[in-house]
């Protein structure tokens, strides 16, 4: 064997003992593991070792213990041994296989945790029993994150919407003192008439009228414990939507209680922190707040943020979807606002909804402002779902 293939197989050796743990498979690799690569086990160990129960069977289970210490420089050894990507996978699996929440309660713990919008989404369903020392450090956490995705997420917004809001509102019937004349002119060159030296102006653009608000967007959003990201999205989102003067943006929060947050929308960290994560869902109560928020039913876009498992009033809720759908409110139902997908919602209430007309999907961040844009323009949105390959509920 040449020394090439020799170090070709320590190599795919060492991979093989770090993926399969200790135990048995020490006998397999466990020579090849230099230090580093000691250290590198044990923080894998500690989150996913195997424990032999005494059948021979593998019980799956951590060894952080309950020391903070020991937890603070566990989230240290991680994010010195691999990359951010891969850190907050392992971050999230601690919080869900080990029951780690305590950890988001001690500011040191926050100082050394790489943020993300799960972390987020964890520190918001805890910020109630947060002690104040801990919460001013959860605030600096979340608005890392936040910071971090509006400037991911502002400029296509912005972008998208306000495009078609210009396309949406262009004047085609304009008096003369509303003319937009580089518009009309460039739409009918192709009637220039060279014996004469002009363009016939077949087509007239104007720039529009102009008022308040050209579109209400309303969002309404589902703060049950499995919509915690999608809550973070929305939150942001809304935010950003708030900046724009062309529309005129309320976004409104329930569980079984119903807190309308848009008078926050300045700040999206404050937004978040006026959410309230888990509980019980009552849509119905949540609609109909949102009914007194509809002044002109046709300029309005009503994106309800749910999974749609109703607590309350079942039968009213889709009553209420109904008559917005039949007033000209364009109603969009979004099962998720995450990169995760729906993995759970009700399927009953998803085909009674799409029978108004009203598609029913999952939708990523980074499509939501396009999303924005095509209700703007009052696209069919279940064919735009449909080009984007996004399933949507059929009734």
């Amino acid at each position: 064997m040449s020394v090439k293939d020799q170090q070709s197989a320590t190599e795919r050796l060492r991979r093989w003992r770090l993926i399969l743990g200790g135990g048995v498979a020490d006998g397999i690799g466990g020579g090849c593991l230099s230090d580093r690569d000691s250290a590198m086990d044990g923080a894998l160990a500690a989150l996913y070792g195997n424990d032999e129960s005494a059948d021979g069977s593998q019980d799956r289970k951590g060894g952080l213990g309950s020391s903070s210490p020991k937890v603070a420089r566990w989230l240290g050894d991680i994010r010195t041994f691999f990359p951010t990507s891969v850190v907050r996978i392992m971050q999230q699996d601690a919080l869900e296989r080990l029951n780690l929440q305590r950890m988001l309660l001690e500011p040191e713990m926050l100082e050394v945790i790489e943020p993300d919008v799960h972390l987020v989404s964890n520190l918001l369903s805890l910020s109630g029993i947060m002690p104040s020392k801990t919460k001013e450090t959860a605030r600096i956490v979340v608005r890392r994150v936040v910071e971090e995705l509006q400037r991911k997420l502002e400029n296509p917004t912005r972008q998208a919407v306000l495009g078609s809001l210009n396309r949406a509102t262009r004047n085609r019937r304009p008096r003369h003192n509303e003319i937009d004349w580089h518009r009309t002119i460039r739409a009918n060159l192709k009637n220039y008439q060279p014996e004469y030296r002009t363009v016939i102006p077949e087509t007239r653009i104007g720039y529009g009228r102009k008022r308040s608000s050209l579109r209400d967007i309303i969002l309404c959003v589902d703060q049950s414990g499995s919509m915690a990201t999608s809550v973070v999205y929305a939150g942001i989102f809304s935010a950003v939507l708030a900046t724009l003067p062309a529309v005129k943006t309320s976004m409104v929060v329930f569980d079984t209680a119903v807190v309308d947050l848009t008078e926050l929308l300045q700040d999206p960290v404050e937004v978040l922190f006026g959410t309230q994560l888990g509980g019980g869902t009552d849509i119905n109560q949540a609609i109909a707040y949102c009914q007194g928020l509809v002044r002109q039913p046709h300029e309005t876009i009503f994106v309800l943020i749910s999974d749609l498992y109703e607590g309350g009033n079942n039968q009213e809720m889709l009553k209420r979807i109904a008559t917005l759908v039949a007033s000209g409110v364009q109603f969009i139902t979004l099962l998720a606002l995450n990169d995760d997908g729906a993995p759970s919602y009700d399927h009953n209430n998803t085909a009674a909804i799409a029978s108004f007309g009203v598609p029913s999907f999952a939708c990523t961040p980074d499509l939501f402002p396009d999303l924005m844009a095509a209700a703007i323009n009052r696209q069919d949105i279940s064919q735009w779902a449909a080009s984007r390959e996004i399933s949507t509920a059929r009734a």
